[in-house]
């Protein structure tokens, strides 16, 4: 998906653009030129999400719009527990109509007063403390990834957590106030038949438990 509005071709035709079909196929060596963008319109700005509508201008000189959801990131974390479990909670998704069983995670947190951005390493403690209540002895990184780069500026940053201990009752970090969420508890080997089966459909729950499979080796891994 390009995530060019619908109108977007409509538009392109009236100024006497070539159609959309010409810009498929990109330059030898698949090396795809950037589009420039000449305009940004601010739609709406919401808690912590921005809609804009971006006119852009490509190499040969067509422009088109792009309907653009900014977003300040997010974390996601692939848990271990003692036993070798993975935690998940599960949470109803308003968007999906249904509650989901997805692998801790959350947005950034921005600084009201400067804007700063909330570091991710600092965000995959937080989030795993708020949501399962648990606090990691070592947490790193394992990568990184775009969630809806058709639309969405949303980059999230994967992390494994393990040597897991309950943090303090008196000074736990608790879930937000609109957050409520069930602690569950999947092998890798049931999370993986989770994914296989449908039970789990949750885009970054599946990118986090195939890669913790990989790097052990395991059918996510090709052998």
């Amino acid at each position: 998906m390009t995530g060019a509005d619908p109108g977007a071709q409509r538009n392109s035709d009236a100024a006497g653009a070539q159609p959309a079909a010409s810009h498929v196929t990109g330059p030898p060596g698949g090396v795809v030129p950037p589009e420039r963008v000449i305009d940004t319109r601010i739609v709406y700005r919401g808690h912590y999400l921005e809609y804009r509508v971006l006119t852009i201008e490509r190499p040969d000189g067509t422009r088109s719009q792009r309907d653009i959801v900014g977003h300040p990131g997010a974390v996601a974390i692939v848990a271990l527990d003692p036993d070798d479990q993975i935690l998940f909670v599960r949470q109803f998704r308003l968007a999906a109509g249904e509650a989901l069983l997805e692998l801790p995670a959350g947005t950034l947190d921005v600084d009201p007063d400067s804007g700063a951005t909330e570091n991710p390493d600092a965000a995959a403690a937080r989030e795993l403390e708020e949501e399962t209540g648990f606090r990691a002895g070592r947490i790193e990184r394992l990568g990184e990834f775009w969630t809806a780069p058709g639309f969405a500026t949303e980059l999230m940053t994967l992390y494994l957590a393990t040597d897991l201990r309950p943090a303090e009752d008196h000074d736990r970090l608790g879930a937000d106030e609109d957050e409520l969420l069930e602690l569950e508890r999947l092998s890798v080997d049931d999370a993986l038949a989770a994914v296989d089966s449908g039970a789990i459909r949750d885009a970054k729950s599946i990118v986090g438990i195939l890669r913790l499979a990989r790097l052990r080796g395991g059918p996510a891994g090709g052998g």
